[in-house]
């Protein structure tokens, strides 16, 4: 709590490949971007960190994207934060229990760039920044 900047986006993906990815397609789109890589950390990091929006994996270890997703929401400090899952492919029950619990947008793996800096752009309101 060093009174230092709240970083823009928060990524909870335990996979290295995909993690590395949205971090360097997020980070050139010009947000800053931390991480982490179970759900018992995103947990710990949003309250610490305040980030504007987090991009959530549902497939996490020591709690799934789904747990996080209901406790951040169960909260008054994170029930508004924006929260991005993404899912893998053909897993609409994932979508499906991911809107109920209160998610505010999808990205289906394998996704391409653009359609990931669209959706947080779009969840941020940062339609000024460059693609």
């Amino acid at each position: 709590m060093g009174g230092t900047l709240a970083i823009d986006i928060l990524i909870a993906e335990d996979e290295p490949s995909i993690l590395e990815s949205l971090d360097f397609i997020l980070r050139r789109a010009g947000w800053s971007v931390e991480s982490v890589t179970d759900g018992e950390a995103v947990l710990e990091h949003v309250r610490r960190e305040s980030p504007r929006i987090l991009v959530l994996d549902v497939m996490l270890p020591k709690r799934s994207g789904f747990d996080v997703l209901k406790q951040l929401r169960s909260e008054e400090l994170t029930r508004v934060l924006p929260v991005l899952i993404l899912t893998a492919k053909g897993q609409q029950q994932d979508r499906r229990i991911a809107e109920e619990l209160g998610a505010d947008g999808f990205v289906t793996k394998p996704y391409s760039n653009a359609e990931v800096v669209g959706a947080v752009r779009q969840l941020l309101g940062d339609d000024d920044r460059a693609a």
